[in-house]
């Protein structure tokens, strides 16, 4: 097998973003789209310069989006949006529970999910990946974590894809879209934002070793969470917390089935799995650009940025940049180093990075393990996602065959 495969699938997803993000870079690396008055940021260096500099490109976007009542309950909890220093408060609390070593301890819990999954289906020539694998395991690990009831995965899933599906958002979303959008998925915020604080009421009521529980005792600088941020807390672990493991392990069973010899390779050798699994997120990064806003004028690129502009910075493009990465078109499973900004980039980097690369590197490798034949059943079948929203597959049917 070549270790360099021209990727070559469905326009409704792979050449269309290939297209954009060619499209995007081409009009150079810092440049203004008057049509949604943002400021485009598509270079390696550059978008890695957003990311790493909060104060100047901040990340609270809260007061350029429209207001609505579920929403700015669900952002006081939610650190993803927050500048320094109530960010380093926040994911302080939590970030002890995702550290590589706390994660690796993980690995036996989700190899039994994996099997269990993999064993529901094990009578089936053909099933939706996504339904039977992809979905379920990264909810049901981050359920447990958290102390919320496994079996109530299919209503985390539900919530999940209504909130980032995207709808109601074009390719290009702006702030009219964004409106829009707010209001249709509210009655689910606030769904969801009842539901945390019940498990919330419970578990003050009756603690255990979980998550939720810890969060309730922690402090931070000397104060407590107040329920309501422990609400934002738990919703965006719960919802956002498995949608990246969703899309990295849909998208490696299409990169890797249009990619010959793949699939067989990194079944003789399953050390090359993670290697494989860094270009995919490469490749397609599940979350393609991100939002800041500038807190005061700045140069970028040449250009001067004023303060309160919007910036999207677009790790997609950035990580096809011909000034990083050799042969950045083409998908190498053996490319390495692969410093993509999949992930992020300084303080916002993906707190749960460590979780879905364990999740997605356990669940290829049993998928390996169990089918001697794994292939995309037909790609008429496959349905995609808004990759405005997230790059990913919403139903993939495979077929399979057993050794």
């Amino acid at each position: 097998m070549s270790s360099k495969q021209q990727l070559s699938v469905s326009p409704l997803l792979f050449d269309t973003l290939a297209d954009r993000w060619r499209s995007l870079r081409d009009k150079g690396p810092v440049h203004h789209d008057e049509t949604h008055g943002v400021w485009q940021v598509v270079d390696h260096q550059g978008v890695g310069a957003v990311l790493g500099d909060p104060a100047t490109f901040s990340s609270d976007m809260s007061s350029l989006a429209p207001a609505q009542e579920d929403f700015d309950t669900f952002r006081q909890g939610n650190f993803v949006g927050m500048d320094p220093p109530r960010h380093r408060q926040l994911r302080t609390l939590v970030s002890q529970a995702f550290t590589p070593r706390v994660v690796q301890g993980l690995a036996p819990r989700i190899e039994d999910v994996v099997t269990r999954l993999l064993d529901e289906v094990a009578d089936r020539d053909r099933f939706d990946l996504v339904e039977a694998l992809a979905n379920p395991l990264p909810v049901i690990v981050i359920a447990e974590l958290l102390g919320v009831p496994a079996e109530d995965h299919r209503l985390f899933h539900e919530w999940a894809s209504v909130l980032f599906d995207g709808e109601l958002v074009g390719e290009s979303a702006d702030m009219e879209d964004l409106g829009r959008a707010l209001e249709a998925v509210a009655p689910t915020v606030r769904e969801m934002n009842g539901y945390v604080l019940d498990h919330i009421r419970r578990r003050r009521a009756d603690p255990g070793d979980d998550l939720t529980s810890r969060l309730l005792h922690a402090e931070v600088d000397g104060t407590r969470l107040a329920d309501q941020e422990i609400v934002g807390f738990v919703a965006l672990l719960l919802v956002a917390g498995h949608i990246t493991t969703t899309a990295l392990l849909g998208n490696a069973v299409l990169t890797f089935d249009r990619s010959p010899g793949v699939l067989d390779a990194l079944r003789a050798d399953q050390d090359r799995i993670p290697t494989a699994l860094e270009e995919v997120l490469r490749w397609l990064p599940p979350f393609p650009e991100v939002g800041r806003r500038t807190t005061r004028p700045v140069v970028l690129g040449g250009h001067e940025l004023p303060a309160d502009a919007l910036v999207m910075a677009h790790l997609g493009a950035a990580n096809r940049d011909a000034a990083r990465f050799t042969d950045p078109d083409v998908i190498d499973v053996t490319r390495s180093p692969n410093p993509h900004l999949t992930f992020g980039h300084g303080i916002h980097f993906c707190l749960g990075a460590h979780l879905a690369r364990l999740e997605a590197r356990i669940g290829t490798r049993l998928l390996l393990e169990r089918f001697s034949g794994l292939t995309v059943a037909s790609y008429d079948d496959v349905e995609y996602r808004n990759p405005a929203i997230i790059v990913g597959v919403r139903h993939l049917p495979v077929e399979v065959t057993r050794a």
